[in-house]
């Protein structure tokens, strides 16, 4: 295959499928070091990719910021503006590729809008996004986990995909805040355990008081340090799993950076999580994850490595893939029981690879 000069990769979103794609970026780069690479990225998932040494410049969609502005009257005009740089943004280059990781529709219209001689994307794509293609299709798996099927697509480019670390960067600026917050709560004495409640789908979700049970027998009968991360707007729900516990734990929500819960986790003797995109963040940076799975697939979604846990129900009916349902029993049998032994042995594994 002959080098290109210019690359676009078009992965608007989530979080969790931009970490997955991170190793299709760097065996890219091995495989072709001098080519100009760009990344179309939505928002919300920017700082995933943000310094990344593999990319030359990121374009970054406001596509939910402008579409609520769009209907305001006073921000109609410049919201229009900027709409216009960013396609102009798009159409800058000529890429020798266009590769749609994405698949839906409002990947498929910026593929449309983007100069590519080759446009390429995978099987399974939904909303048409297709049609937006002049190439056929690669073929894909979609029964394997995302990371190993975005390196399928690497390896059709004549990538060798034997070697890749995936971490997401992370700047020194971002280190030292973390360093402040846990010189803050004194958190440098005992190995922290890390707990992600949250997740988008209200079928993932656990219950609060067996969160808080789960942290008391982590606190009391391991000797480790609790802290909960999330977003601003789970920090309610964070209060109220922190009220049920013995003592009042440290609540990070709303307080770190995507960067810094990268730095937070990396630095974290384990992570405690729902099926959601810190999960992912803190398998790219290293640190062993205890995922309690419910409607989705740990086999497709999973935490990628081998020092992490999946805690499910086997249940019938699952995986469903359903975002609600009426008694959500994969979750429910989850007992607070088998996700503390999950901790329990991660940490005695830990323990154990140090004393060798």
């Amino acid at each position: 295959m002959q080098n290109p000069d210019r690359i676009l990769i078009i992965k608007l979103s989530a979080i969790g499928d931009l970490v997955h794609a991170l190793p299709f970026l760097e065996v890219l780069k091995k495989r072709f070091p001098h080519t100009r690479i760009d990344w179309l990225v939505e928002e919300d998932a920017y700082q995933v990719i943000k310094g990344h040494p593999a990319i030359n410049h990121i374009i970054v969609s406001k596509r939910k910021a402008w579409q609520k502005r769009l209907v305001n009257g006073k921000e109609f005009l410049p919201a229009t503006w900027e709409i216009i740089h960013f396609i102009k943004d798009v159409r800058r280059y000529k890429y020798d590729f266009v590769i749609d990781l994405q698949g839906l529709l409002k990947s498929g219209i910026l593929v449309c809008l983007s100069k590519g001689k080759r446009k390429i994307g995978m099987t399974g794509s939904r909303e048409g996004a297709g049609f937006f293609l002049n190439a056929p299709p690669f073929p894909v798996d979609y029964d394997q986990h995302a990371l190993k099927r975005y390196l399928s697509v690497a390896r059709y480019l004549g990538c060798d995909i034997s070697s890749w670390k995936g971490d997401i960067p992370v700047f020194e600026s971002d280190k030292r805040a973390v360093r402040k917050l846990l010189d803050k709560h004194k958190l440098f004495k005992r190995p922290i355990i890390a707990i992600n409640p949250m997740a988008r789908w209200e079928t993932k979700l656990w219950e609060p008081d067996r969160f808080a049970a789960l942290a008391d027998r982590i606190r009391d009968d391991l000797s480790c340090d609790i802290i909960f991360t999330g977003s601003g707007n789970d920090k309610m729900v964070i209060k109220e799993i922190s009220g049920m516990m013995k003592e009042m734990p440290v609540n990070l929500a709303g307080k770190t950076s995507l960067k810094e819960l990268a730095c937070l986790y990396s630095i974290s003797t384990a992570l405690v999580t729902t099926d959601t995109g810190p999960m992912h963040i803190a398998a790219a940076m290293g640190c062993p994850v205890i995922a309690l799975f419910g409607p989705t697939d740990p086999l497709r979604t999973g935490p990628y490595g081998r020092s992490h846990k999946v805690v499910r129900a086997d249940l019938e009916c699952g995986p469903c893939f359903k975002k609600s349902c009426s008694h959500k029993n994969c979750m429910r049998e989850i007992t607070v029981d088998m996700a503390f032994e999950a901790v329990k042995e991660t940490i005695n594994e830990i323990l154990n690879v140090k004393l060798l």
